[in-house]
Order: C-alpha cells, then sequence, then structure tokens
C-alpha cells in the first residue's frame, strides 16, 4: 500500500474542504444573541395575545439562543410566555 506525504495529505483534504464548499454544505451562521431582539414577541409573552409574523421571525432567529434567556434570572417572569409563544410559532422548544 502506497502511504500518503504530508503535503498528498494536505492536498486532500483541501480538495475535500472544496467539494463540501462548492456542494452546498451548510455552514452555520453566527447569532447574536440579544434578547431586545424579541421585543414583537413582547405583546404575546406578557398576554395571551397569538404572537405576529414578525414575532415568530424573530423567535426563529433567536432559537439557538432561547435557553440562554430561560436560564437567565432576570428573564425568569418571561420563561413561561416565551416558552408558550415559541411553540405558538411551531418551534421546538429546547429542553434546557
Amino acid at each position: 500500500m502506497k502511504r500518503l506525504s504530508i503535503s498528498s495529505l494536505c492536498v486532500l483534504v483541501a480538495a475535500v474542504a472544496t467539494m463540501a464548499l462548492l456542494t452546498g454544505a451548510p455552514v452555520a451562521d453566527a447569532v447574536d444573541c440579544n434578547p431586545s431582539e424579541l421585543s414583537p414577541c413582547l405583546p404575546a409573552i406578557t398576554s395571551s395575545t397569538p404572537p405576529t409574523s414578525s414575532c415568530c421571525q424573530k423567535m426563529v432567529e433567536q432559537t439557538p439562543c432561547l435557553c440562554g434567556y430561560f436560564k437567565n434570572p432576570e428573564f425568569k417572569p418571561y420563561v413561561t410566555g416565551g416558552k408558550r409563544v415559541a411553540a405558538a410559532c411551531g418551534l421546538t422548544v429546547p429542553e434546557c
């Protein structure tokens, strides 16, 4: 069996990475976890008002941040409403 040199291995790794990029392999976008982004949801979170489409859009964008918000003691009064709104927007509420 022929052994690959370091330079051949580097070329192989670069080729595989290039193929992944060209085939559209998903790349994670960074999310700015900013609770003020959920301000369109405040009426729905604090009352029985159904969430608006802009609220649901923001909720989807902030989904990776929800556990952090749920664990923050400052947001404790809003957790139940936040989970209800997330579910109403069709999101799977994360287990934190």
